[in-house]
């Protein structure tokens, strides 16, 4: 008989998340951080344990995610921004650098750092994906995060 071993329960470990948020599109991006804390703080994180860190835009989220794992300061990390594709192809390259650069500095610190960054071709996409129809990556991001600190605490 196969062991499968899931982080949707159990305990979770002590110490502080970091939200890492874009002030770009603001209306996006303080929705996306309303549905963060909240699941953090479901979960049993209070506000002492939750930092909320708030940069120009999608680009500077890796650079202030790396800080603080660097610092010691945090067991995980919620990044969240929004890229909308305009008549260039400037989002392709923020999207792409941007994701590698946080999968990157999760596989090298071993600290979970949920990817909450809407890459959308409209603001309509953006709006359903901010707590709209199609829910909120705030929320997905920050219970990727809980998760995952509960399976590396079981492991």
């Amino acid at each position: 008989m196969s062991i499968e071993i899931t982080g949707l329960e159990g305990e979770l470990p002590k110490g502080r998340i970091a939200i890492v948020a874009s002030r770009y599109n603001p209306a996006i991006c303080d929705s996306l951080v309303r549905a963060a804390k909240e699941t953090l703080a479901e979960a049993g994180y209070n506000d002492q344990q939750i930092l909320v860190v708030r940069v120009p835009g999608a680009w500077e989220l890796p650079l202030l995610s790396k800080q603080l794992v660097e610092k010691g300061k945090v067991i995980g990390i919620v990044t969240l921004g929004c890229v909308i594709k305009g008549e260039t192809t400037h989002d392709e390259h923020i999207n792409r650098a941007v994701s590698t650069s946080l999968m990157e500095l999760s596989l090298a610190s071993r600290i979970p750092v949920g990817f909450g960054l809407l890459t959308c071709n409209t603001v309509e996409q953006a709006l359903q994906r901010s707590g709209g129809n199609v829910g909120n990556k705030g929320e997905e991001a920050a219970g990727a995060v809980i998760e995952l600190l509960r399976l590396m605490k079981k492991m």
